[in-house]
């Protein structure tokens, strides 16, 4: 039986595509990202990344709703997500976890930590689009289970020959593109303020001298 074995450090997700198709063969769900359980038991944190070699890919397509469940062998391991789409629009409405670890030492008993989130309106994109955030996405599942995505991109629904649409852009990629240009558009300013002050004063001095 496979058993995932939590880590006491982190280390980097390797990044895995996985695809779900319709009954007609039509490409509906692809996912491209790199996921961590973190797991705290006791004030501790522990660690288990997501292998893609060794995930199974299921679900369902439908036309308002889809479903794409990763899994590990003997279900020890689970990442689920749900889709809707509503006028032109599609959206994660739901995610759940899951992860069976080996017990954390030889006295400890065997532990399930799992998690949800419902109702939710997760990584939101217009029909045709597709989800994409280079930065960490951290999810909080419950008080004992966190789920972190990294390098995520995805896409439900409409997929023309299997392939992203028009990419989205993540908030938090937003703000580490857009804020470093802010600040150094305030510099410049800041700089070229002063300059033209420091210029209109010594333009004012040479014309009282002048009178002079």
């Amino acid at each position: 039986m496979y058993r995932p074995v939590l880590r006491p450090s982190e280390a980097i997700p390797k990044i895995g595509t996985y695809m779900l198709q319709s009954l007609a063969g039509e490409p509906c769900i692809k996912a491209t990202m790199g996921a961590e359980y973190i797991v705290i038991e006791k004030k501790k944190t522990w660690y288990f990344n997501l292998d893609p070699s060794r995930v199974r890919t299921s679900g369902y397509c439908g036309k308002e709703s889809a479903v794409l469940s990763l899994m590990l062998p003997d279900n020890t391991t689970s990442l689920e997500f749900t889709f809707i789409k509503e006028k032109n629009v599609s959206y994660i409405t739901k995610l759940s976890a899951r992860v069976s670890p080996l017990p954390l030492c030889q006295r400890c008993a065997n532990k399930t930590y799992s998690g949800l989130l419902d109702h939710d309106k997760l990584f939101s994109t217009a029909a045709g689009q597709s989800f994409k955030c280079k930065s960490d996405s951290l999810l909080l599942m419950s008080s004992e289970l966190r789920i972190k995505l990294v390098h995520l991109q995805m896409q439900a629904f409409t997929l023309p020959k299997g392939q992203y649409g028009e990419e989205v852009e993540c908030w938090a990629d937003f703000n580490k593109r857009v804020v470093p240009i802010v600040i150094g558009a305030t510099v410049v300013g800041f700089i070229l303020i002063t300059l033209l002050t420091l210029l209109f004063i010594k333009d004012r001095r040479s014309q009282g001298y002048d009178r002079l």
